[in-house]
């Protein structure tokens, strides 16, 4: 009996022992998860907080921002009830499409005036939202602005002439062009909602020039087409290096100033930082249509040529590896039924029927943030608002052709007067 409650005793012990070791080695490993992401606390919190479903609006969640400062532009010419030419039934059909994705914002532009604008409940004309990809296609104007200005000599310069990080590997062989059209060659981060993966830290993390500039090349530059955010945030490492300038102090001075007329706000990676290149402009939609409206005027607004023709023309050029892509900027040229997104990219857009305006350039933004310009009906639409990815087809929640076929169908029939054009025009 006493042998009995001797190993008892002893095993008590043992367990408490264990215990103990077990309690050390939690608070241990509490500890050291506590300083781990107390080291990047910035970047946990952005996961910790992230809604994809407010993301668009929720302004607030990008912080750190930079303010841009705007212009004072031409003020917008809004029609009126005797130049307006949209037609009753369709600005009815335009507003049901608006509500029924989700729109915050939805403007029409045709022959020099305002012909529609729609804004959601809660919503109004300063109402901010974020580019998303849209971003993309404004720091291609930029890249032009900067040749313009010769502080990047040609657009067939290397990127290793002025980021140095790529003069020492295969990476030398990339070109500003390559970039611009998505076909650099260049590795990107697998897919993963890991929150130690580079692909959450490409869209949420604190150190993005780091980490974009770790990645090599996967295909020879120049062969093949595929859509990627580090393609987009190389330009703005790009143009900081080559112009000496911080990126959104070269969007103020360059164009914001000259284009816009409210201020927008760019999202920095950690205070003091890197803007994010691919996304996180958050912008007016009239700012939008502006920017619009500087693809349709050539690079122009009013007497001033803010960037030249011969860039606008080089944007809207179909590139080698894509003739729906030019220079970070989508293009109508070739039909395709699903839009792909390239080597690497799951994603696809329906597109149902091919644009009515075969000359249409448009920015994409995830979500359906969409300018739509079409030069040949003098027409810019632009669309913000809600959308996403459906996981499960791997369709984005936007059908590429409806809104802008819709528009421009109006607007022709009216120009040549068929009866379902000019007798239902709004009053």
């Amino acid at each position: 009996m006493v042998e009995l409650k001797q190993r008892k005793s002893g095993a008590s012990i043992v367990v408490k022992r264990i215990l103990k070791g077990l309690g050390v080695l939690i608070l241990v490993g509490l500890v050291g998860v506590a300083a781990f992401i107390a080291s990047d606390w910035l970047y946990f919190q952005r996961i910790a907080t992230f809604d994809r479903n407010a993301a668009i609006t929720d302004v607030d969640f990008y912080a750190p921002l930079v303010e841009v400062a705007p212009g004072s532009p031409p003020p917008l010419v809004r029609a009126t009830p005797d130049t307006r030419t949209l037609p009753a039934n369709t600005l009815a059909e335009v507003e049901a499409m608006a509500k029924e994705t989700g729109s915050v914002a939805l403007l029409i532009w045709h022959r020099g005036e305002l012909q529609y604008e729609y804004y959601e409940e809660g919503a109004e004309v300063l109402t901010l939202t974020n580019s998303a990809s849209m971003h993309k296609s404004v720091s291609a104007i930029l890249v032009g602005i900067a040749i313009d200005e010769g502080l990047i000599e040609s657009v067939d310069d290397p990127v290793a002439k002025y980021v140095e990080e790529w003069s020492a590997d295969a990476r030398r062989d990339i070109t500003i062009r390559h970039v611009l059209q998505m076909s650099s060659g260049l590795d990107r981060p697998q897919f993963s909602f890991n929150p130690l993966s580079d692909n959450l830290k490409l869209s949420l993390g604190t150190d993005i020039e780091s980490l974009i500039l770790k990645y090599g090349v996967a295909d020879p530059p120049g062969t093949v087409f595929a859509y990627s955010n580090l393609n987009s945030q190389v330009l703005g490492i790009l143009l900081e290096r080559a112009t000496g300038i911080p990126y959104a102090e070269f969007l103020e001075t360059r164009l914001w100033k000259k284009v816009a007329a409210h201020p927008a706000n760019v999202w920095l990676d950690r205070p003091g930082g890197m803007p994010r290149t691919f996304t996180g402009l958050f912008a007016t939609a009239e700012d939008w249509l502006r920017l619009g409206l500087l693809h349709l005027n050539k690079g122009r607004v009013g007497e001033t040529q803010v960037v030249s023709e011969t860039w606008m023309d080089a944007i809207a050029t179909p590139s080698p590896t894509n003739p729906q892509y030019g220079f970070q900027t989508w293009l109508g040229t070739v039909w395709t039924e699903d839009r792909d997104y390239g080597k690497g990219v799951a994603a696809r857009v329906r597109h149902t029927e091919p644009f009515v305006s075969p000359d249409v350039v448009y920015f994409d933004g995830s979500g359906g943030q969409r300018v739509y310009i079409m030069a040949e009906d003098e027409l810019v639409i632009v669309r913000t608002g809600r959308g996403g990815l459906d996981f499960r087809t791997g369709y984005f929640n936007w059908e590429e052709s409806s809104l802008p076929n819709l528009v421009t169908r109006a607007v022709r029939r009216a120009a040549a007067s068929e009866p379902s054009g000019l007798e239902d025009r709004v009053p």
